[in-house]
């Protein structure tokens, strides 16, 4: 599913309501504590992990390396160089953010022996899997099969991307009706658009060269080294989205400027370019605006506002930890620098 939105909304967060509301924890009451908030909070900050992890994880993943490419920094085999890169520090953080969490936000019900008969009983319910669950699960696999191997047997991603759809649609598992109310697919298509277009237009006039060679001189003044450089700009990066509510609109506005001075002060350019779109994806569990699944999680009423900024700054921290020391020997491994 490529909207960390759409999961949240549509996957997660009905299942995180059913188990918290089966143990007694109740939103915007205080027995959200039981459950509830530990359950939403887990997996908030879980989710910046999950789709740094996959290309097709989020869109603005996919804008990230369209405006790379705008820079002339073309990533051979981009869902498998993704994967790769992202692979070791997503799968720690993904492992021990439950746990942390666990230690500095603990829920009150620790024991939940009732949970499997539930599920069971729910299971039973809902009964065998349809005709359509497979031919989406076929679909799911074949289309994720076709953008790791797509340049290799030179199918592009948008191709694989019409393949899969024409399939649902065409097998009747998706009706058009289904995809006109996807309203946020065509609010990402039109933003695509747009920033896409002003980020090319920013390049072509020079702007993003001349701004970015203006803080590559500020930051040579102070003699930084290049993994020095690149510690700053990641950090000025990641603290700036305070001040935005969109990841796609982050990116759209920022990316390529920072990339450039990224460029400018040394830093290789496919560690720039991955290191970059991981941040764009970690700091969407900053604060309850920083991202549209946050807006999800923390409407679900399980979460208090200080929480939100005190967990998401405790996590943002502990998270750039793992992806400096882990991310850090792992690209050297791969020869990225």
């Amino acid at each position: 599913m490529p909207s960390t939105t759409a999961r949240a909304g549509g996957v997660f967060l009905p299942i995180i309501k059913s188990l918290s509301l089966s143990a007694g924890s109740e939103p915007n009451d205080p027995s959200s504590k039981k459950l509830g908030s530990y359950l939403i909070q887990s997996q908030f900050q879980c989710a910046g992990n999950s789709s740094a992890l996959f290309l097709t994880a989020a869109a603005q993943n996919l804008l990230c390396l369209k405006l790379a490419e705008e820079l002339g920094l073309v990533i051979a085999s981009p869902w498998v160089s993704w994967f790769k890169a992202a692979s070791l520090p997503a799968f720690i953080s993904l492992l021990l953010t439950p746990y942390i969490l666990y230690k500095i936000y603990p829920p009150e019900t620790k024991d939940t022996p009732d949970a499997p008969a539930i599920a069971a009983k729910r299971l039973e319910v809902m009964g065998p899997v349809t005709t359509n669950e497979w031919v989406m699960i076929a679909t799911m696999i074949l289309a994720v099969s076709l953008w790791v191997l797509g340049d290799a047997i030179g199918i592009p991603s948008v191709v694989t991307a019409m393949l899969g759809l024409s399939i649902l649609l065409l097998l009747g598992v998706l009706e058009w009706d289904d995809c006109l109310s996807e309203k946020s697919a065509w609010d990402t298509l039109a933003w695509f658009a747009v920033l896409v277009g002003m980020a090319g237009q920013l390049t072509n006039l020079g702007i993003v060269t001349w701004m970015s060679n203006c803080v590559a001189k500020f930051l040579q003044s102070f003699s930084l080294s290049w993994p020095a450089a690149f510690g700053v700009l990641q950090g000025a990066y990641f603290l700036i989205h305070y001040m935005f509510a969109s990841q796609t609109g982050h990116v759209g506005a920022l990316y390529s400027a920072f990339l450039a001075m990224h460029l400018a002060a040394g830093v290789p350019g496919v560690l720039a370019a991955l290191a970059l779109a991981y941040n764009t994806n970690l700091f969407g569990a900053q604060t309850h605006y920083s991202s549209g699944q946050a807006a999800v999680y923390f409407g679900a009423g399980y979460m208090e506002l200080p929480d939100v900024f005190r967990i998401g700054f405790i996590m943002a921290c502990i998270n750039a930890v793992i992806w400096a020391v882990v991310g850090g020997v792992w690209w050297k491994f791969l020869g990225f620098y």
